[in-house]
């Protein structure tokens, strides 16, 4: 008896536990019931599936997505089961991951289109938006609040309170405003604080997004949208001179550096050398010498290859300089045309030199990793290689007043500059403070060329590019005054950069010359004209 009570209880055991197995799907989860409705074939499922397994929080809805969005999610219509093809090409059933050996027959792409696809990538940044990472966080809420999706708004407004981070959590308060901006049944107080914040962001992307709002829009939340779009144009116009003053700071820097050394002979001797910006080609082939053998024997020096082209490049155009004028100009003083041609000739004669040596193709110059990128400061962007090039201009000129005004070279250099004859008499070798003030000159055009070539294409016609502007700044400047000179090329630069974007590159650059010739019929002597018994006669 029992015996057979055991017996009548083990079945009854075994029919409830078969019974369970059996019902199994039917008592399937809400994850799985989500994952079932990309089998349905249907967009508007879809789409509803792609919501609900980014807001589950399941370990298996990054992959989901991510295959959804690759093409690697399939479905079966028969067995409403879905399936990932990963990367590797095993295949895993999507709502378990559990591993699968192959697609079934009738399984087929889930399909997209460009509204689902928009869906996927705010889905993809909401799925990011809890990450352990700050930097994954910071894109995936700029992520949202260009795409505005309101299906992770639940996500954001999670993340938001949590985040601890202050760059993130106002990147995630700005999305959530975005997403409130655009959503239907949004209270009018929500949006109007929407509107404040997204005003308060004031970038291009912000008024991208102000604009883009219909025209149903609430009364009051039109009007403040619209007062926000004319602030943000009003700051962004502001922000865009500042950019155009840094682009002219910028320009004026390159121009002070090919242009002091030109400042330098011209003032003491008087000589119109077109060889100049030779002398700066010079220095960023000596750079592009220098990084190739770094390259090839000391790749672990190449962060250092600028600061030992610096030296090489000084002294390489400055010997070449000293060699050009013992050798050339000193049989030319005092006849300055033949000056011009003689220097025209032998620029196109190193032009060739180096088209000979080097090939006439563009070389490669790298930028060192403490000169690359770039970082924003309010709503400009400053790169650090211009960054450091004005910083090293700054330098080079401090240094070069320094020596002028402390050493026993630039004493009997501003001695020869003022009166050449009275300096002779005094005992002044004019003919050695000739051939080092040329060399001077030709050694800081051949520093200016290795920071040339960190922004411009080092070629034999890179001096070419810079001649014209240099005789500029130091004609309007002041000749042989180098505060002219710095005066000059900067408000030179700032006044290109404002004009181009009103009468174009080309038109910009004539209407300075003309203002230029303008001035000199005005102030022949430029800015700062010299002073001196010689210069005044």
């Amino acid at each position: 008896m029992f015996a057979n009570c055991i017996d009548r209880f083990r079945a009854l055991f075994l029919s409830i536990l078969l019974l369970s197995c059996l019902t199994v799907p039917a008592l399937a989860g809400p994850f799985e019931d989500s994952v079932a409705k990309f089998a349905n074939d249907e967009f508007s499922d879809t789409e509803a599936a792609i919501g609900e397994v980014a807001a589950s929080g399941n370990a298996l809805a990054s992959p989901i997505i991510s295959a959804l969005q690759d093409g690697r999610l399939s479905a079966d219509p028969d067995s409403k089961k879905v399936f990932i093809t990963r990367t590797d090409g095993k295949i895993v059933d999507a709502a378990t991951g559990a591993a699968v050996d192959k697609l079934p027959d009738n399984a087929a792409a889930v399909r997209l289109n460009n509204r689902l696809r928009r869906t996927v990538e705010a889905a993809l940044g909401g799925l990011t938006l809890l990450s352990p990472d700050p930097a994954k966080r910071l894109a995936a809420a700029q992520s949202v609040f260009k795409s505005h999706e309101e299906n992770v708004l639940p996500t954001v407004e999670s993340a938001l309170a949590k985040e601890s981070v202050k760059p993130v959590k106002q990147a995630f308060a700005e999305a959530r405003a975005a997403i409130i901006l655009f959503k239907s049944d949004a209270s009018d107080s929500d949006k109007l604080d929407a509107v404040a914040v997204v005003k308060a962001r004031g970038d291009q992307e912000a008024l991208a997004l102000l604009t883009a709002l219909g025209a149903d829009q609430p009364p009051l939340v039109a009007n403040a949208a619209a007062s926000a779009v004319s602030s943000i144009q009003s700051n962004l116009a502001m922000w865009s001179m500042v950019q155009n003053a840094w682009y002219g700071l910028s320009l004026g820097s390159v121009l002070l550096l090919a242009a002091i050394g030109l400042a330098i002979t011209f003032g003491v001797m008087g000589v119109i050398n077109m060889a100049h910006g030779e002398m700066v080609m010079l220095g960023a082939y000596t750079t592009f010498v220098v990084q190739e053998v770094i390259r090839s024997r000391y790749p672990a020096l190449f962060d250092y290859s600028l600061l030992i082209a610096v030296p090489l490049a000084f002294l390489v155009a400055g010997l070449i300089g000293v060699v050009i004028e013992r050798t050339i100009i000193r049989f030319l003083y005092g006849r300055p045309l033949e000056t011009l041609l003689a220097t025209w000739g032998l620029s196109l004669v190193l032009q060739q030199a180096v088209r000979t040596a080097f090939g006439p193709t563009n070389r490669e110059v790298g930028n060192p990793s403490w000169m690359s990128g770039a970082f924003e400061l309010g709503q400009i962007t400053i790169t650090y290689n211009r960054l450091w090039i004005l910083c090293f201009t700054l330098a080079v000129f401090a240094i070069l007043l320094a020596m002028l005004r402390y050493t026993a070279l630039g004493l009997e250099m501003r001695a020869v500059t003022q009166n050449r004859r009275m300096a002779a008499s005094m005992g002044i070798a004019t003919s050695r403070v000739d051939a080092l003030t040329f060399g001077l000159g030709s050694g800081i055009a051949g520093i200016a060329g290795v920071a040339l070539s960190q922004i411009d294409n080092v070629s034999p016609n890179l001096g070419q590019s810079y001649i014209i502007d240099s005789f500029m700044v130091v004609v309007f400047g002041g000749v042989g005054n180098l505060w002219g000179t710095l005066v000059g090329a900067f408000t030179l630069g700032i006044a290109n950069k404002f004009l181009e974007p009103v009468a174009g590159a080309v038109l910009g650059k004539i209407a300075i010359l003309v203002l230029i010739i303008l001035f000199i019929q005005k102030r022949p002597r430029g800015l700062f004209a010299l002073k001196g018994r010689a210069v005044e006669a």
